[in-house]
């Protein structure tokens, strides 16, 4: 009896300790975030201006190739809407920021690239063992059924059926050219044409992100033609045709991402007080979820 008795104790202690547990946490579904300690998260931004002073170079991250976005962004938007475990799913992997943040975070990703030297050299980043359980990179066009395929091969793998958090970092539009490939949103023919091919990449973010997840997408607008295009509202317009609902419309500045700014900046200015147009200091960060 006296045995029993000790393990009815013991158990009773451990159900209380749950209870403590249970009530002095607090998370979404998405996140581990405590909302019960909420006031201890302060380094996360909750508002729609993010402001930089630089890059962060280091933990694994470089900029050795331009266009890729900061690895700040990367760490707020995994925070906020990632748990530990969770699978990110970047289409567009350019130098691996996504799954360099991935690994510092605990979580894991899946990355899609076109250009396959790129994709080789980025692999360099991260060790065997990562690269096995941790990060996968796809070389593929994000925009077709190959890589649909492939991308499911690797979840059912990492033992998920989609992922939790899809990343869009496009080209935008023609800005920079970054390949010579067809497929390659930046050599489109025309603005029209990048849209529909970042809308069919968009849709096969959206059929492998689990539902009632986020979506993030990275991108500023351009100027052309004596005009300026409003890449990043169209590409949400199409987003949200595919069914995701837009969370929020976050302004980050660049300066201090920006190479060689220094250079041209009295040429950019004089332009742009000859041509009656503004010059570029901010790109937006949309957050979507799937509903």
């Amino acid at each position: 009896m006296g045995k029993v008795s000790n393990l009815k104790q013991a158990q009773k202690k451990a159900n209380n300790l749950k209870v403590v547990d249970n009530n002095a946490v607090k998370t979404t579904a998405y996140s581990d975030i405590n909302l019960k300690a909420w006031r201890e998260y302060d380094h996360i931004k909750t508002d729609t201006l993010w402001e930089f002073p630089s890059r962060d170079r280091e933990h694994g991250h470089s900029n050795e190739y331009h266009g890729n976005y900061i690895p700040q962004i990367a760490q707020q938007i995994y925070e906020r809407f990632t748990k530990k475990n969770d699978i990110v799913l970047d289409l567009f992997f350019g130098s691996g920021t996504s799954g360099i943040e991935a690994i510092n975070m605990n979580r894991r990703c899946i990355g899609v690239e076109l250009k396959e030297e790129l994709a080789e050299e980025v692999s360099k980043k991260f060790t065997p063992k990562q690269l096995v359980t941790d990060v996968n990179i796809i070389c593929a066009d994000s925009a077709s059924d190959n890589a649909v395929e492939k991308i499911k091969a690797r979840l059912d793998i990492m033992g998920r059926k989609q992922a939790q958090l899809l990343m869009l970092h496009p080209p935008y539009d023609d800005i920079i050219k970054f390949s010579d490939k067809k497929e390659d949103l930046s050599n489109c023919a025309t603005t029209e044409e990048f849209y529909d091919l970042f809308e069919k990449v968009a849709q096969n973010g959206y059929n492998l992100l689990e539902k009632g997840r986020f979506a993030a997408l990275i991108i500023g607008d351009k100027y052309a033609n004596s005009q300026h295009i409003p890449l990043g509202f169209e590409c949400m317009t199409r987003m949200n045709k595919l069914g995701f609902i837009t969370k929020a419309i976050i302004i980050k500045d660049v300066q201090g991402n920006e190479r060689a700014k220094g250079k041209t900046a009295n040429l950019w200015r004089y332009r742009a007080l000859a041509g009656g147009f503004y010059i570029f200091k901010h790109e937006y960060i949309m957050v979507f979820q799937k509903v």
